[in-house]
């Protein structure tokens, strides 16, 4: 196997920690000894042993590791966190060579694991599938590059073009597939959004019911605070945190967040200090477009369905690069990425 291959492998072993591991990033890990693999793990569960450590554990022979080399997909970190630095961890191993995929934006790390490998003699290899791997880990390099979450917004549209009807009911655009497909993505995602009327008309209670997986945090755009706590968004099967005008409080799982302005810049900037690495924003009209507007999102999911309604309300209009295209039985998944939030994300060399 060639060390391409070897990087490949730790990429698709980094991605079984997807919607687990954030705020931490996705990080798998291969050992070989002699061009064949001897250990490997990824980072399971945020909080858990990192990727090096499953990997090393993973070696029936230790003795093997002084010759060995080490395969990840992120720069080792170097400072103590809920575990001890995995850079500490090769060193003591003795591990002959690492190669790394990419360096950690994390300002505690950011060269500094790479810089102790080579005082200790370790030869470091770099930048091996750095598109991939920054691809992989894109919410944690926007969260830490750009001071904000990755944005994602999610909307089905008829297919003469509406998102919702003219009196603001959007249920049951899309199909029962693609449904359960949103419920995937919540699972992968630490937020999702909506504003006051998708809260009240919908009444939608933003969970994972349909997929295995946690539940994200939800959050509420309402300005005057004109949801009722009776709603969906409201019960005790996630947090809610609702940014509003007028005050702050706290009340079993939902914190009320008092902003001078409701705006998508000044709320991602709020998340950002909560630790949310990610968010979907799945609507109404108002939200989307607000976001839109203001340039605030890197990605969007748009399913477009059989469904006629003739009058309604309009999706926003995005200027979007297509990424993907996807049929979900007579769904048509469309996603788009946005080439001025996009820029080629990159680490120091």
């Amino acid at each position: 196997m060639s060390d391409i291959q070897f990087m490949q492998r730790a990429l698709k072993l980094a991605q079984l920690g997807r919607g687990s591991v954030s705020p931490h990033p996705m990080v798998g890990c291969v050992i070989t000894y002699e061009d064949k693999i001897i250990g490997e793990g990824f980072h399971l569960r945020y909080g858990e042993a990192h990727a090096e450590v499953n990997a090393v554990n993973d070696v029936e022979d230790q003795s093997l590791l002084p010759d060995s080399t080490v395969y990840i997909t992120l720069e080792p970190c170097a400072h103590y966190g809920k575990t001890p630095p995995c850079a500490d961890l090769l060193i003591d191993k003795r591990v002959r060579k690492v190669v790394a995929a990419c360096r950690d934006p994390f300002v505690q790390v950011d060269g500094k694991g790479i810089e102790k490998l080579k005082k200790a003699g370790i030869e470091v290899g770099k930048r091996l599938m750095e598109k991939e791997a920054i691809e992989l880990n894109k919410r944690f390099f926007t969260f830490h590059q750009k001071k904000r979450p990755y944005v994602i917004l999610k909307w089905a549209q008829t297919q003469d073009g509406f998102i919702a009807r003219e009196n603001g009911d959007s249920k049951w655009i899309s199909n029962q597939y693609s449904r359960q497909l949103v419920h995937k993505w919540r699972t992968e995602e630490d937020a999702v959004l909506v504003g006051k009327n998708t809260a009240i008309q919908d009444n939608p209670s933003l969970t994972s019911r349909y997929w295995e997986g946690k539940n994200p945090l939800r959050v509420l755009f309402d300005s005057s605070l004109r949801v009722e706590e009776n709603k969906a968004i409201f019960n005790s099967h996630a947090k809610t945190l609702i940014f509003n005008l007028t005050e702050e409080k706290m009340e079993k799982t939902n914190r009320w967040v008092k902003c001078d302005e409701l705006k998508p810049e000044e709320v991602l900037k709020t998340l950002h200090k909560e630790n949310i690495q990610s968010i979907i924003i799945e609507g109404g009209s108002q939200v989307l477009n607000a976001f839109v507007q203001d340039n605030c999102w890197d990605e969007a999911r748009i399913f477009t369905s059989k469904v006629i309604f003739q009058r309604g309300i309009k999706p926003p209009e995005i200027n979007g690069e297509i990424t993907a295209r996807e049929n979900i039985l007579e769904d048509q998944l469309t996603i788009y990425k946005n080439p001025l939030q996009n820029p080629p994300l990159s680490t120091k060399s």
